[in-house]
């Protein structure tokens, strides 16, 4: 699958989130639990959801294999005092490259992999943030989803 990576300046974006420490590369048996808590919190306050999309946002760690915090969330209209697990946080902001996933969650790994080696060829650092925004499913069960990466 080839990608265009796009440079864009990025706004911070409204979210509630569950923010857990997940170990690179296990993040598929935290995101449910911790997005379902997420839903629940919305349903209990329906003037918060905006339509917006699941968004994942991880903080890199400083040492590699180090585990990262990550904010598993949805987009809301605005602030609110927290309520239990469920804070509200937003998504970085800035300068980032970015990208469009339409297929197979399965490969969404290779989205990521376009934007960093992009970054390595043009010498862009990494900022130490990196963000997806879920869409729907197109007409044809593929999952749109756009990853951005915050460049230093």
């Amino acid at each position: 699958m080839v990608y265009e990576i796009v440079t864009e300046t990025a706004a911070a974006r409204p979210i509630a989130a569950v923010r857990r420490r997940v170990a690179i590369g296990e993040v598929s048996p935290v995101w449910r639990p911790a997005l379902d808590r997420v839903w629940a919190f919305l349903r209990r306050h329906p003037g918060l959801r905006t339509g917006g999309h699941n968004i994942f946002v991880y903080h890199h760690p400083t040492r590699l294999g180090d585990p990262m915090e990550v904010d598993f969330g949805v987009e809301v209209s605005g602030a609110f005092a927290s309520e239990g697990e469920v804070v509200f946080t937003h998504t970085p902001a800035g300068l980032v490259a970015s990208t469009l996933h339409v297929g197979p969650i399965a490969m969404l790994a290779s989205a990521n992999d376009a934007i960093e080696s992009w970054c390595a060829t043009h010498k862009r650092a990494l900022g130490g943030a990196s963000w997806e925004i879920y869409g729907d499913p197109t007409d044809d069960g593929e999952l749109e989803v756009r990853v951005f990466y915050l460049l230093a």
